[in-house]
């Protein structure tokens, strides 16, 4: 739908400021706070995305996605017996069958989401994107998080950027598609905007900030415009997308204002592993030092919480 594209307009103003007063919203405390912390450990896509990972450091990273949180804490707070893992482990194409055997090892069914189509810079042929997403799918991801060509974005090259994610949906098959913008490197709000409501045209199954290498990655500005894309096209077709920042959320405070602004931009159903993730690697680290000074009134000592 060309003429959607045509007529888009972002009031960039209006969005950094409104970007700038969500860094003051206050946050919850005590029990809320811990309530909020736990909905997000369920909503991380843990991820290992280096050049140095190994089936053993893959392990050990399904084996906290498996347990976030210490059981002696759930226990304090009463949830020990509602399930609580985090909602996808997600590595490199290579990894994914370390990570499936892991988890299928450890008796849980998180699925495995695996990076593709020349992540992170998308600078490969198209035939390669495809045959990368093939392979992730016969490995066993059962999500693939693909990045587009920001070169057809910075063009305004539509058609061809629809045609690019809609032949990656199909290659994804049964697995689910998020769509990575790298919004970044897209030069402008409206440009984000636009890359949204095409990606989610050609059938994103979510839509994605961020690679988490680029020198930009999540921000308030950006959330926003995404969030109202997402909103707008509910709207026109009935359709749910989902929304994933990724890249540079690292605090627990971090987490909980996504969380806030979720919310606030699409509302409470929004707030589950389906439509909403938090792509990280270092973010469960803090979460669960602050469940910790919840239920024990103290920060833990390096050796108290296992490390990934």
């Amino acid at each position: 739908e060309l003429g959607w594209i045509s007529k888009v307009y972002v009031n960039r103003p209006a969005v950094v400021r409104h970007a700038e007063q969500i860094k003051k919203w206050r946050t919850v405390k005590g029990n809320w706070q811990a309530a909020w912390l736990l909905k997000a450990v369920t909503c991380i896509d843990l991820t290992t995305l280096s050049g140095d990972d190994t089936p053993s450091n893959v392990r050990r990273l399904c084996f906290k996605a498996k347990h976030p949180i210490r059981e002696d804490l759930l226990k304090a707070l009463d949830m020990d017996d509602k399930g609580i893992t985090v909602a996808a482990v997600c590595v490199y194409p290579a990894r994914v069958i370390d990570a499936v055997n892991s988890l299928m090892a450890a008796g849980c069914d998180i699925p495995v989401a695996s990076v593709a189509a020349g992540f992170p810079s998308g600078q490969t042929p198209l035939e390669t994107k495809l045959a990368e997403i093939r392979l992730a799918v016969e490995y066993g991801a059962r999500e693939i998080d693909i990045v587009i060509s920001r070169s057809l974005v910075l063009a305004g090259q539509w058609e061809d950027l629809y045609e690019e994610i809609r032949q990656c949906r199909e290659a994804c098959g049964e697995a689910h598609m998020k769509t990575i913008l790298a919004t970044g490197e897209l030069g402008s709000l409206p440009n984000v905007y636009k890359a949204s409501m095409i990606a989610m045209m050609a059938g994103s199954d979510f839509i994605k900030t961020s690679t988490g290498k680029e020198v930009e990655n999540a921000t308030f500005p950006v959330g926003v415009v995404m969030m109202r894309a997402i909103g707008e096209y509910y709207w026109q077709t009935g359709y749910k997308v989902g929304f994933k920042p990724a890249g540079g959320i690292r605090t627990a405070k971090d987490a909980i204002t996504w969380l806030m602004l979720v919310k606030d931009e699409l509302g409470v159903e929004w707030l589950t592993p389906e439509l909403f993730r938090l792509g990280a690697s270092s973010l469960l680290e803090d979460i669960e030092k602050q469940i910790f000074y919840h239920v024990t009134g103290t920060y833990p000592l390096p050796h108290e919480l296992a490390t990934v």
